[in-house]
Formats: C-alpha cells, sequence, structure tokens
C-alpha cells in the first residue's frame, strides 16, 4: 500500500513539475512513470521494461484508424464540405429565433460527426458564419460561444479518435459499441444548447429575415448528400459488421478524395502531399503518446495505484451516486489542464475499476469520461477549441466566457443525466447486440 502511495506521489509530482516547465507531455508521462518505478525496481531493468511497453502499447490493428480518420478529416476540412453542411443546416433551422447561431450549432454537430475534430469545427464555422451572423446583427461574443460550446459535439458523435484511444486503454472495449453510445449523448449536448441559443435570441430579438425556395431547397439537398452519406456508409458498416473500424476509417479516405478531388473539384492534386504531411505529422503526435502512456499504465498496474485510488474513493461514502459526481468533478477538472487523449489514457485505468465496481458498463464509462474532457476543450487555460473560435470569432475570452456560462449550465445537466441514466448511452449499443 505505501509502495503503491510513494510511486502515485513521484508520478503527480514530476508530472505537475514538467507540465508547468513546458515538457512535451509524452515525454513528461515516460519520465515521471520511470522514476517511480525505481524505488522498487533497477534502473536498467525500468528501461528495459519501459521500452518494451512502448513498443506493446502501440502494437495494436485498432490503431491503424486513427491516422485514416485524421486524413479523412484534413480532407474534408479543405474539400467544401463545410459551406454544404452549412446551408443544410440553415434549412434544418428554418426561421427559428437565433436561426443563424442554430445553424451553427447544427452544422458543428453535422460537420464535427464527419471530421471527428472540435477545434476544425469550430474553425470551419465560425469563419464562415461568424461574418454573416454579424451582418445580421448578431452580438460577435453570442454567436462565438455558440460556435464554441458546440463543437465538441463531433467528438462524442462518430467516428470519433478519442473513443479508438478508450477502447485500447479499456482493454479491447467494442468501438463500434462506443460508436453507437455517443450518438444520443451528442444529441443531446447539441439540442441543450439549441434550448440556450433560443431562449437568449428571443430575448435579444435574433431572428432570421431569409428563406429557401423549393427549387433551393433541393439543390442544397443534392450538394450536402454525398457528405452524410459518408457517416451513412463508414458508420453504418462498422456497426453492422460488414467491415471493422479500421477498415472503415480507410473506407473514409477514399471515399473523401473522391468527394473532394473528383466530385466538388474543391481539392487540387498538387494539395495533397501537403495533406498527407499535416496528417502524419498529427498522427506520430498521438501514437508516440500512446507508446509512453503505455508506461504510466504499467506502473500503476504493477503498483497497485488505481486500487489505493479506488479505496480512498470508495472510504468517502459508499453511495453510488456520490461516487460518481466526484469522478465526474475531477475529470472536469482534470479536462480544464489537460487535452483529452492524453487525459484518458492516463485516469481510465484510475477510475474505470471503481465505476464498473459500482454496477457501471465500460461502455457507459467510456462516454461519460469523453463527454466530461469535451467540456475540457472549451473552458480555460487549455481549452484549444475555445481558442480557436475566439480567434476565429475576433473577440476576446472575457466576453465569450460570460456567454458560456449559460451553455456550461446545460451542458452539466445533461452530463448528470447521461452519468445517472444509463439508457441514455446503452440504449442503442444494445439494441444493436453489442451488450
Amino acid at each position: 500500500m505505501s509502495t503503491a502511495i510513494l510511486c502515485g506521489l513521484i508520478i503527480l509530482v514530476l508530472l505537475v513539475i514538467m507540465l508547468i516547465a513546458g515538457v512535451p507531455i509524452a515525454v513528461a508521462l515516460g519520465i515521471s512513470s520511470i522514476c517511480a518505478i525505481l524505488p522498487i525496481m533497477d534502473l536498467d531493468v525500468a528501461l528495459l521494461t519501459g521500452s518494451q511497453r512502448i513498443f506493446s502499447g502501440i502494437s495494436s490493428f485498432s490503431l491503424l484508424a486513427i491516422p485514416f480518420f485524421i486524413l479523412a478529416g484534413n480532407l474534408m476540412n479543405k474539400g467544401g464540405i463545410a459551406v454544404r453542411l452549412i446551408n443544410l443546416a440553415k434549412l434544418l433551422t428554418g426561421r427559428m429565433p437565433g436561426a443563424l447561431a442554430q445553424t451553427n450549432i447544427v452544422a458543428n454537430m453535422l460537420f464535427g460527426a464527419i471530421s471527428g475534430s472540435g477545434t476544425a469545427a469550430a474553425s470551419a464555422m465560425g469563419s464562415i458564419i461568424g461574418p454573416i451572423e454579424k451582418d445580421e446583427g448578431y452580438d460577435p461574443s453570442f454567436s462565438a460561444a455558440a460556435n464554441v460550446a458546440t463543437a465538441p459535439t463531433g467528438l462524442l458523435i462518430p467516428p470519433s479518435n478519442v473513443m479508438i484511444t478508450f477502447s485500447l486503454v479499456s482493454g479491447g472495449t467494442s468501438v463500434a459499441a462506443l460508436f453507437m453510445a455517443g450518438y444520443i449523448p451528442g444529441f443531446m449536448w447539441g439540442i441543450a444548447c439549441m434550448l440556450v441559443v433560443y431562449f437568449l435570441a428571443k430575448k435579444r430579438g435574433y431572428r432570421s429575415t431569409t428563406a429557401f425556395t423549393a427549387k433551393e431547397k433541393v439543390n442544397v439537398l443534392l450538394q450536402a448528400l454525398p457528405c452524410i452519406l459518408l457517416l451513412v456508409i463508414v458508420i453504418g458498416g462498422i456497426i453492422t459488421g460488414i467491415f471493422t473500424a479500421t477498415e472503415g476509417s480507410a473506407i473514409a479516405v477514399v471515399y473523401c478524395l473522391i468527394l473532394s478531388v473528383c466530385f466538388y473539384k474543391s481539392i487540387k492534386i498538387k494539395e495533397l502531399p501537403q495533406i498527407f504531411i499535416e496528417s502524419a505529422q498529427m498522427t506520430g503526435i498521438i501514437i508516440f503518446l500512446i507508446g509512453l502512456s503505455s508506461i504510466m499504465s504499467w506502473v500503476m498496474a504493477f503498483t497497485n495505484i488505481p486500487e489505493v485510488v479506488s479505496n480512498a474513493m470508495l472510504s468517502i461514502s459508499d453511495n453510488k451516486y456520490v461516487i460518481l459526481l466526484l469522478v465526474n468533478l475531477i475529470l472536469l477538472l482534470v479536462g480544464t489542464f489537460m487535452d483529452m487523449t492524453p487525459a484518458c489514457l492516463i485516469f481510465t485505468p484510475i477510475f474505470m475499476p471503481i465505476c464498473t465496481s459500482l454496477g457501471m458498463d465500460v461502455i457507459h464509462f467510456g462516454i461519460m469520461m469523453i463527454f466530461n474532457l469535451c467540456i475540457g476543450t472549451i473552458t480555460p487555460p487549455v481549452g484549444t477549441t475555445l481558442f480557436v473560435g475566439v480567434k476565429v470569432g475576433g473577440v476576446t475570452i472575457e466576453s465569450v466566457f460570460k456567454q458560456l456560462l449559460y451553455y456550461f449550465a446545460a451542458i452539466f445537466v445533461v452530463l448528470m443525466l447521461v452519468t445517472y441514466i444509463p439508457a441514455f448511452t446503452m440504449t442503442l449499443p444494445s439494441l444493436m447486440g453489442y451488450v
């Protein structure tokens, strides 16, 4: 027990010091983990075992889906898909109060789901819809807040790279089951924000005056149909078992290439090498991070740190609802200081045993964790999506954060519903036979 506490303190202290000093998170994870195991293991053995854990951590077939989905997302970001999805979202939102902000929300859900990136959604949608909202008299801070608050929905609505990462670190949880489980919570997040926009826009008198003709509606649907068809083909193929998530990611790349280069003609052949390089760089960062975090997972398992944390939390209360609330609050705090992927890799081995001992399904826990970490992407000081949305919107963080408080309240309510009512998460996986 004392060994676990000592190792845990070494990891925590060194990790905090190195992160404050600006050491890359992956390097900080590796160094702190090796140092933590030294009190009970020789340096040579620790380094040898650590290097083996790096190799075994990234030697997984399912990880091949990550570079393919990243490449597919980059192709979509530069392939003219954003404008077509925005037009479709305009068609869906009609002339309700705050119609343009509602359009932004729906478009974020669609584009984020297709690209799998909250920052890409915030950047693409904010840069296109923001100026239109300003011309129609919307407060730029109001517009930016709606954009920022809903950009992470695409991380819950599949395909999602963080779900693939969770599948790996949780011991092989079905990726297809996680994909299905994310739909309802993702849509609930978006709908809750649409309700906030409805009441705020009604109070401020924001209402669209434009309308589509019948011919324009047909044209918008036809232009957006190939984009939506991508989700149907990829996600449909994965959940029906026609192909795996990895094979589906490769199909997504081929589809996006054909759509962007041949159909929409929005990407030139000469632009492809740069897109490939950017995708490879992003993939390298994520895979390196997964490899180094595997050392920490091994150290925590070897020293029984998750068991110690579990016993400590369960000693606070034996009430399931209190423990789950505490886990949520810790994950919300973690999300404000740490990016999603490292947070998922570090805290899944710690909190998963606690939640499963309370009767929570691993799939349910995964979605709850990802939901919490998604909120972290729109909160300072490490909220990358927040910073992108503010920059694109041309406003200050202070002005947007005041507007975001309304959305945070609505999102937190949804988080509690997702946490305490398993049906929201488990219904679709159960219907598809994954549970």
